[in-house]
């Protein structure tokens, strides 16, 4: 008797879900329900960034974009849209609700705004974190004319001239603005700060000798070092960097455990649904590990990443607690 009872349940049941999933059939809802978990990206997507061309977020960015647009079946392009130390940006993309906007996320944005701004027109929680990927060290440079050869030479430069020379960063709070900020303040040094709007226009005014110095992203700048229009002193990075070889690091230059990268990083709008994060994390994951990434970001001194969401989440928390005491100390505060 039992096992008729539990046929007959069996037989019961499978003929409720039959009917049931005809029904659906019937409604057409079944391909709908499917498609909605796995018809994603649907269109191109638009991977902003918050700062002018010409730094190493362009060279980060569009190497991600680029093999994005291998996998995901849509192109990816990149939108610049500076201003505000990213703020702008920032505020557009946590709107945004079409579910392909994605944006940069920055050691600035993430780590420094929270920090220098009273008011901020975006919150953190407005994003989503999807994965770090890459760190690009700090490299210290001087205009060819200033009469120094590395760092000692160039801090013993600056305490003989206080106040009198000036260095450019791509705005307040910009990574490169810490990593000249952070270096004053262990080498104990006073130097005007020369804020621009992104690295192009700040290191058109460098080459010039309108500036004396800049800390600017490796994969900027090495090309400017190479052909000699700017003199590097010394690198950020915890080791010399192969492109690079005989300039050492600051730590190497009395300055034990210095270490300074800028960070790049892809989030998107909280509104993005968890399919289709889980999908661009795991495509983004691969995409700055791809061959040709990996190619083109070491030939920059770029390092890549690719990590987890949660990975990402943790990092930022970390680099904010971090920075939050350098701005308070250097009273960093915005344009």
């Amino acid at each position: 008797m039992e096992h008729s009872l539990i046929d007959g349940t069996a037989r019961l049941t499978r003929r409720r879900v039959l009917s049931g999933a005809g029904t659906l059939a019937a409604a057409g809802l079944l391909p709908r329900l499917a498609s909605a978990q796995t018809a994603w990206p649907t269109k191109p997507i638009r991977f902003v960034v918050p700062f002018a061309p010409g730094g190493s977020s362009e060279i980060v960015a569009r190497s991600t974009a680029a093999e994005l647009g291998k996998t995901l079946g849509q192109s990816v392009f990149v939108d610049n849209k500076p201003g505000a130390a990213g703020n702008i940006a920032m505020s557009e993309v946590a709107r945004a609700e079409d579910q392909h906007t994605v944006i940069l996320g920055h050691i600035g944005t993430l780590a420094v705004n929270p920090y220098i701004f009273e008011k901020m027109p975006w919150k953190l929680s407005d994003f989503k974190p999807v994965s770090l990927l890459a760190k690009v060290p700090s490299l210290y440079v001087v205009h060819p004319d200033v009469p120094v050869r590395n760092l000692r030479e160039f801090i013993a430069y600056a305490k003989s001239k206080p106040g009198k020379l000036s260095y450019g960063s791509a705005g307040n709070g910009s990574a490169g603005h810490l990593a000249f900020e952070f270096l004053k303040m262990s080498a104990d040094i006073f130097m005007l700060h020369v804020p621009y709007r992104g690295t192009g226009p700040m290191l058109t005014d460098l080459m010039a000798g309108r500036l004396e110095a800049s800390a600017v992203g490796a994969a900027a700048i090495i090309p400017f070092i190479k052909a000699g229009k700017v003199r590097c002193i010394a690198t950020g990075s915890s080791q010399r960097l192969p492109q690079l070889p005989d300039v050492p690091t600051v730590a190497e230059q009395g300055f034990p455990g210095f270490e300074m990268t800028q960070w790049y990083g892809l989030i998107a709008p909280s509104n993005l649904a968890p399919d289709h994060l889980a999908k661009l994390s795991a495509e983004t994951m691969k995409a700055v590990k791809a061959p040709d990434a990996l190619a083109r970001l070491h030939a920059d001194a770029a390092e890549p990443i690719g990590d987890t969401p949660d990975q990402f989440a943790k990092f930022i928390a970390s680099e904010q607690e971090r920075w939050k005491k350098v701005i308070a100390r250097a009273q960093i505060k915005p344009d």
